[in-house]
Parts: C-alpha cells; structure tokens; sequence
C-alpha cells in the first residue's frame, strides 16, 4: 500500500444509457487537474470479451486508436491523450478478454498453485493489477473510466474491484464519480431525478457510495434540483454536477470548472487548491480562435464506413484542431468510397448513408482526406478519388491505406501499369505495387504481419513533408500489414512519384508526394493519432492550409463572374 500514498485514483461509472460521454467527463477531468499542475493518465476498464478491439467491426465499435507502443485500444483514448496530451499505452486499456486470459494463462502454468479460480478473488485482483501497474514516474492521478452501465451483468467484477480498492490503496486516496441522466421532458416542463436515483440505487447495491454524480441533460438543472439529487443520493450539494450539452467537446473541461467539478475532487481528496491553481488561459485562447472563425472549407473523407462517424473519429478531430490553428471551420463531408466513381462519372447527387452529405461532385470540396481500411470494397472509388484529386488539383491526403491506393492510382496513371493494385484486393494483378514484405508473408497469424505503434521515418529535405515536420527525423504510429513494394520503387520514382519519407534501412516507404500540385500527399502512418486541439498535426495543418487556398480561389473566381 506504502507505494500508493502519493498516488489518487479517480473512477468514473455510468448509469441509465450508454453514450452519456462518460468518457468526454474523463477526459476533461483530466485536462483540468493537469491544469492545475498534476501528473495525469488514464485508462479504460471494457466489459467486453473481445481481447482488444482489433478485430472489432468498424461499423459497430468506431475507430481503434493506436497507441505508441502498438495497443489496439477503444477510441476513449483518443480522447484521453487528445485532453491530457500524454501519450498512453497498451496497458491503459483493459478487456475481460484480456483479464480472463491472463488468468487462464496462470492458472496454465499452474501459478495459482492448485487453488480454484474464481471471479473473487483472482479476476477482480487481475482487474487491479491493470489499474495499479499505471502508477509510475510520480504519476499524481489514475482516472480510470469503466464502459458500460451500472446495471449490465458483465460489468458486476469491474464494480466490484473499484470497490475493494478504496479498502486497498485507504479512503483518502479514492474518489468515484457517477454519470447519470437527467431528461428534461417538455410536455411537463420539468427535469426528472427518478433515472438517477434508480441508477445510483443499483450502484450503492454493489457496495459504491458515489461521490460525484455527474448529471446528463439538455439544459441546466436548477438549484432546487440539485438539492433534490443531493439529498435522495446522499451526496454533498457541490458533488452534484449539472452536465450540459456543449457546442464543441473542448468546451467541456470550461464548463465542468465553472461547475466546480475539479474544486469539490480536490475537497474530497484533501487536497489544498491554493497550492495547486489552476491556468486555463492556453486552453481558452484555443476555443476563442475556434469560436471567432467565420470561413469555413469542406473536407471530403472518403470512407468506407461512413454510416458511423465515429469510425474516423480521430481524422475529423485532427481536422478540426487544424482548422482552430487556421482560424476556420471544418465541415467534413462524409462520401462513401463505392459511391465515388459513379459521382465522377455522372456528377448527380450522391448518398446513400444516413451520415453523408449530398454532393454533385468532388470539385464542390476544399480538401479530400482518403483514411485507411481493410478489405475491398470500395478500394476502386477511393483510387479514383486519389486520381481525381491530383489531377483537378484538389488537396489530398492519404492515410494509410490512403498512401497504398495514391501510389495504385499513380502507378495506372503515370507510370503506364494500367493493372496496378495491391495483393490485398487483387492476389492475380500482375503489378503488385503494393504488397505484403516476405518476412510478413511468412507469418501464419495474421495478427503476427501487423505494423503496429510507433515507427521511425526519415524525410527527404526540401520535400513537403519536410518542410511541415521541420524536422529530418520522426516518428508516427502504424497499422497496416501490406508496403509498397520495393520491386517497383524504381518504377514509381522514373514516373515522378517522390517518396518523401523512408524507413532508416530505406526499404519501406513512409511518405509520399508529388510535385506542381497544392497538395497531395500520402503517409503510411496514422497522424490523427498525434493530433492536439492546441498542437494539430503537421500533415493536417498543411492540407487545411491548401484547403483554405483552394476555397478562397473558388470565391474569388465567383465573385470575378458576379461582376462580368
């Protein structure tokens, strides 16, 4: 317990529905406590089976985030880094699957010495173990967020470890925050306790007095409702927190100080403010640059799961942070990849997901961001997409996959290999310049072939890429399996293609760019990982700074026809 004792460990649980922003709560939390000069991370205890969210269908779970050291982890911790600007890592997300197998796997190799294994104590003692394994390097907090909701039968081990930690690590040193929903209904015109109530009935029931309850609503809740919360839920006035629906998520960790949130923690976890005050002012200029922008440029994401944003939740944010630094607003335009090529050919209004924006044509965008994927469908529209842009002359960037289909498009269009594809969609083509290296080929577990984490690339000086980095060295995080392939790496350069960034062995590319074009540019990485609402990427700051020429041309040839 000794090694605990500097250490505080705030757990955040929900109630009533999911998607309450349990994990915006945390995030902001965190964002206001390192404000106050405190040593923050996070992590993320999931309910579900699944090991990690690797093998998660996009369309049902959104993005995986990428950490630097190769976790496959739940897009809260896109949010997590992105608030906190710390770096997380594997163990900073933690399945049931994940626990349950590490638990088997002891009980294999006979660790538990012939006890029986049960959920208590050998789960619930696993599940601590991932929390408490997060505290090192004088780490102040461990804001520890739990998915699901107090009520579903597979969170009951997880509420139950939080529980037994506060007898763990002593009183003093954990606190638990409850978000709850408080509906606003207008045919009565007035807001409703009983959800919250219930939900935090359900909680003390697994032995969680909360401290904080965090109220969900539409609309402010009033004093009197506060006080009502306060008393049937047996938590101080100042602890009940009234949660409104913000404009922007970045707006939260204002309104949550203004609320007091971070104030009545430092009360509960005796701990004196006026040592630690707090300095916002960074994070407040970043929102008024946000609020005060008045242009505005659409930014197409040809996608093949569209229909759920969240898939590309991390692309949008980089976006969004570039278009803070710029001082403009990014409207993403959601295009389904299959849809591409019938909307080039024919310039009718394309869409078909309840997500996507009509649009007549590709010409109408600023800026196309192509992100990565796995499997074909689609694959055809977004090499079109990528054609389509380098010769129009529209911005581009390639993430990923994006790269692979920029480098097919460019290799059937320049470098005259009309059949260039990658193995991954096309095992026959006779031109695979895109391709799996021998030493992943030779790999039975597919899992086994995967880039995953942070990789070092070196740029070429004078490139574009280059000049955005301002740096001959970087690092970015991957996954991907399949490489351009370097039987064509000759091929490719004879025809104008320039390879930007290369791996330090130069044999794997990392970047790609072309000349004569305002941008168009590919990576095999994954920026959006990296991006900071107050430090955006560079690859996405220099394509909104494109977007933005590209826009203010097409209004000054408009405004060139309105006066002949």
């Amino acid at each position: 317990m000794a090694r605990f004792d500097n250490t505080k460990f705030i757990f955040v649980t929900g109630g009533v529905s999911s998607s309450l922003g349990k994990g915006l709560t945390a995030s902001s939390l965190g964002r206001l406590l390192k404000s106050r000069g405190f040593k923050i991370t996070m992590c993320k205890l999931d309910p579900y089976l699944n090991v990690d969210p690797g093998t998660m269908n996009p369309f049902e779970h959104g993005e995986v985030f990428v950490t630097e050291d190769g976790g496959e982890t739940d897009l809260d911790l896109g949010h997590y880094e992105r608030f906190i600007d710390e770096n997380l890592y594997k163990d900073s997300n933690a399945t049931t699957g994940s626990i349950y197998q590490t638990v088997i796997a002891k009980e294999r190799r006979g660790d538990y010495l012939g006890r029986t294994v049960q959920v208590i104590p050998h789960i619930t003692d696993e599940i601590k173990s991932r929390v408490k394994r997060l505290v090192m390097n004088d780490v102040d907090f461990v804001i520890c967020e739990v998915g699901g909701t107090v009520g579903d039968i597979e969170i009951v081990p997880f509420l139950e470890s939080i529980r037994q930690f506060r007898s763990d690590v002593g009183r003093e040193n954990v606190c638990y925050i409850h978000l709850t929903l408080v509906p606003y209904l207008a045919p009565s015109g007035e807001h409703k306790t009983k959800p919250t109530q219930h939900s935090v009935t359900e909680l003390r029931g697994r032995g969680i007095q909360p401290d904080i309850i965090v109220c969900r609503s539409d609309q402010p809740l009033p004093s009197g409702l506060k006080r009502k919360i306060s008393l049937l839920c047996d938590v101080s006035i100042d602890g009940v927190i009234s949660a409104v629906d913000a404009e922007s998520i970045y707006e939260i960790p204002i309104n949550m100080h203004e609320e007091g949130l971070d104030t009545v923690i430092c009360k509960l976890l005796n701990i004196d403010t006026n040592d630690h005050p707090i300095d916002l002012a960074g994070w407040k200029d970043m929102l008024d640059k946000a609020k005060s922008s008045q242009k505005e440029v659409k930014i197409g994401i040809i996608g093949k799961y569209v229909n759920l944003p969240d898939a590309y939740l991390s692309v949008v944010e980089a976006l969004r942070h570039s278009g803070f630094k710029h001082g403009v607003k990014v409207e993403p335009v959601y295009i389904q990849a299959e849809s591409v090529i019938d909307l080039i050919d024919s310039h009718s209004e394309i869409y078909t997901g309840d997500f996507e924006q009509p649009v007549k044509s590709l010409d109408e965008l600023d800026g196309i961001v192509i992100p990565g994927g796995f499997g074909e469908r689609g694959v055809e529209g977004k090499i079109a997409a990528a054609d389509y842009a380098r010769v129009k002359n529209i911005p581009c960037l390639g993430i990923c996959l994006g790269l692979q289909v920029m480098v097919c498009s460019y290799a059937r269009s320049k470098g005259g290999l009309t059949d260039a594809n990658s193995t991954e969609f096309n095992p026959a083509t006779r031109n695979p310049v895109i391709d799996l290296m021998e030493s992943q080929s030779e790999v039975a577990d597919k899992g086994g072939t995967m880039r995953l984490g942070s990789y070092v690339a070196k740029l070429a000086p004078g490139s574009r890429v280059f000049e955005l980095y301002g740096d001959e060295v970087v690092s970015e995080r991957h996954r991907h399996r399949y490489e351009v392939n370097p039987n064509f790496h000759s091929r490719l350069l004879e025809a104008g293609l320039i390879f930007s960034g290369m791996s330090p062995d130069k044999k794997l590319v990392e970047f790609i760019e072309i000349d004569n074009h305002p941008f168009w540019v590919g990576t095999q990485a994954h920026p959006e990982f990296k991006s900071r609402p107050d430090r955006p990427h560079p690859l996405f700051v220099g394509l909104i700074y494109a977007a933005i020429d590209r826009s203010e041309s097409k209004s000054a040839r408009l405004i060139d026809l309105d006066t002949v």
